[in-house]
């Protein structure tokens, strides 16, 4: 859908923060009201209001088409609102191409490669974010954005050490660039990728006081919280973004996980079946809703509901490697429990059809004669 304004799309670094500490001036100064549709943009994004992020660095874009600070509004914004909820998830590959056509231009600068980056290490390519990122340093060693980039690109492949390190050299330049806040969280991401969920979790709750409504951060917030254990603030922080966003599918899911973890079977049955009735198409939803079923013993209405997410799998196409294997696995067994040998036969052909593709890796294994329960006088009944 982003397509279309290619030939529009430009840069600046957006975000926030000190040297060694995040700065709630800095970030107010930056709020400030300016006359600019690429201000307006800016103002938005780190206001957490996307939406709005994304017309106005459109509207900067379609007067200016060489208009930097447009084109890195236009990019974060995409990254940043696919964190927000499932249906968004794709914006990080439309991101990615608009930076990627945007380094091919005469007059890509540093700031587009940083930006490309950036792109790149959201989108799951950590290795070719790092070499991009190392390019733009060895010209410009203080980029700020760049060095985040880089320590996010280091997580991404496990040099935590070397993530965090990036992170804190990068906080520790130019203190009044707008992507210390990018810095600052690589720098908490890298803080709990080495097990300090704790300071991590504080980091973030520094950003949050300036940024209240950026739902991307309550959501790694709440994830912090639930390392350490701390179920209340991993539920404050999932309410956080049902309160700004009430129809939010992705917080419905992430409190239907929490409660199950919890042994909240009521709890967590009630949010499942939001998610199965706000988001029909989403397998996870009936998933997560079949096993809790299932986990209270009602093994009917878990058959029932688990067929609807093996089906639905098959039906979208799902690569077999990438499906749900519990959808089809938990399925057969609450069929077993049942004595349904029909459906246990159906449901287990099923998935040795499926894992005659050489990519998945699940197994379920019966005799070679199949399921025991079936191979009686009166199992076929």
């Amino acid at each position: 859908m982003w397509a279309g304004i290619v030939v529009n799309i430009g840069l600046i670094l957006w975000s926030v923060g000190s040297g060694n500490g995040f700065s709630l001036e800095t970030l107010r100064a930056l709020l400030t009201p300016s006359a600019t549709s690429v201000g307006a943009a800016q103002r938005a994004l780190l206001r957490g209001d996307f939406e709005t992020a994304l017309t106005a660095s459109q509207t900067a874009l379609t007067r200016d088409p060489t208009e930097n600070a447009a084109h890195v509004t236009l990019v974060r914004s995409l990254i940043y609102r696919s964190y927000v909820d499932f249906e968004y998830e794709t914006d990080r590959a439309d991101a990615l191409e608009l930076a990627r056509l945007r380094t091919e231009r005469a007059d890509a600068d540093h700031d587009v490669w940083a930006v490309y980056a950036f792109a790149l290490q959201a989108n799951g390519n950590p290795v070719e974010a790092v070499e991009v990122a190392e390019r733009v340093l060895q010209v410009d060693p203080e980029h700020v954005l760049a060095r985040s980039a880089l320590a996010l690109g280091y997580a991404g492949v496990g040099s935590f050490d070397r993530a965090h390190q990036e992170s804190k050299t990068a906080r520790a330049h130019r203190p009044d660039d707008p992507a210390q806040f990018e810095a600052l969280r690589a720098f908490a991401i890298s803080t709990a990728d080495l097990g300090n969920y704790a300071q991590a979790g504080e980091l973030l709750d520094g950003l949050l006081e300036a940024q209240p409504r950026f739902i991307p951060l309550h959501f790694e917030r709440a994830l912090y919280a639930k390392q350490v254990g701390d179920a209340g603030r991993a539920t404050e922080a999932y309410y956080q973004v049902m309160a700004l966003s009430p129809s939010n599918v992705k917080a419905h899911m992430r409190l239907c996980e929490l409660s199950s973890e919890l042994n909240e079977r009521a709890a967590s049955q009630r949010y499942c079946a939001w998610v199965t009735e706000h988001a029909p198409d989403l397998p996870e939803g009936w998933y997560r809703l079949g096993r809790e079923y299932y986990l209270s013993s009602d093994f009917a209405l878990a058959q029932q509901t688990l067929n609807k997410c093996s089906s639905l799998q098959v039906t979208q196409g799902v690569p077999p490697n990438e499906r749900i294997f519990e959808c089809w696995y938990l399925q057969g067994q609450a069929a077993e429990i049942l004595g349904d040998c029909r459906a246990l036969l159906t449901i287990y052909t099923q998935f040795r059809i499926m894992a005659s593709d050489p990519s998945v890796q699940a197994r379920w294994v019966y005799p070679p004669e199949g399921p025991p329960m079936c191979n009686t006088s009166d199992g076929a009944g």
